[in-house]
């Protein structure tokens, strides 16, 4: 069986609390051969951090989701940067903009997301990007920042529209898809995946939250990255071992610090 990965994953939660052994084998089983579980607040970072440590399989990202912006203004780029030197820390992140929610100001959203930016381009760890219903202004960031100076991002678990994926890739982006992809009423999104470059596409859960069909409101867990794969290969027209193969190789290629599967792992 062809590895996949899961690019996007909350193994912290207090959702997985109970199992969490047994989640990451799950996952496992199914041909899962890494996983990054993403920070949403650098004061939680120690929890995020033990969970990578825990598995050999799994590695983390530190950062402040667009929810929690206010709280964290304090974080500097240079801590960023600092608590990203450690071995499992792969990515920055997650940080962006929600304007769906509101749960932050907007202007601290901003603050803190072209804070990530800048950890992101001084480490070259991608970014994790979180954008919801703030095309134009997201749109408009990533464009001044990167006249500033490129650094590599992922628009994660994207729902967003077309305009914002083809700005993501013309500024040498990667996109995620999630569960949504599976969703019935997400035909929009499967039209964006199938005219996106192969090589600059991803897949994640966002577990907790997502499950794709056929699992759409239960409990995401890594396992069912399989599942949105399986719908990508539907998308694309091409096996589902291509999809995995593709994805995956973007994945490392991407998260470049994680260091490439062995012999066994490929097996």
């Amino acid at each position: 069986m062809e590895m996949l990965v899961d690019s996007h994953c909350h193994l912290d939660f207090p959702d997985f609390a109970e199992e969490l052994d047994d989640v990451v084998q799950r996952a496992r089983d199914v041909g899962i051969g890494r996983m990054v579980t993403i920070c949403t607040r650098v004061r939680k970072f120690p929890q995020v951090l033990a969970v990578a440590e825990r598995f050999d399989d799994v590695f983390c990202s530190v950062g402040t989701h667009p929810h929690n912006a206010d709280e964290e203004l304090d974080v500097t780029a240079d801590e960023l940067i600092r608590l990203s030197a450690h071995d499992k820390v792969v990515a920055i992140g997650e940080a962006g903009l929600d304007y769906h929610y509101d749960k932050s100001p907007r202007d601290a959203q901003a603050q803190g997301f072209r804070t990530h930016i800048a950890a992101a381009r001084e480490t070259g760890l991608p970014l994790v990007i979180h954008a919801r219903s703030a095309d134009n202004d997201m749109m408009a960031i990533l464009r001044e920042e990167t006249r500033a100076g490129a650094f590599p991002a992922i628009l994660h678990c994207f729902s967003s529209g077309r305009e914002l994926a083809e700005c993501g890739i013309e500024l040498g982006l990667t996109v995620s898809f999630s569960g949504i992809l599976t969703f019935k009423n997400s035909q929009d999104i499967r039209n964006i995946a199938r005219d996106m470059p192969r090589d600059r596409v991803l897949v994640e859960t966002d577990a907790p939250y997502l499950a794709p069909v056929p699992n759409r409101g239960r409990r995401n867990e890594p396992a069912y990255v399989a599942d949105t794969a399986r719908v990508l290969a539907e998308v694309w027209e091409i096996p589902e071992a291509d999809v995995r193969r593709q994805t995956t190789q973007n994945f490392f290629n991407l998260f470049s610090k994680i260091p490439a599967p062995s012999s066994k792992d490929a097996a």
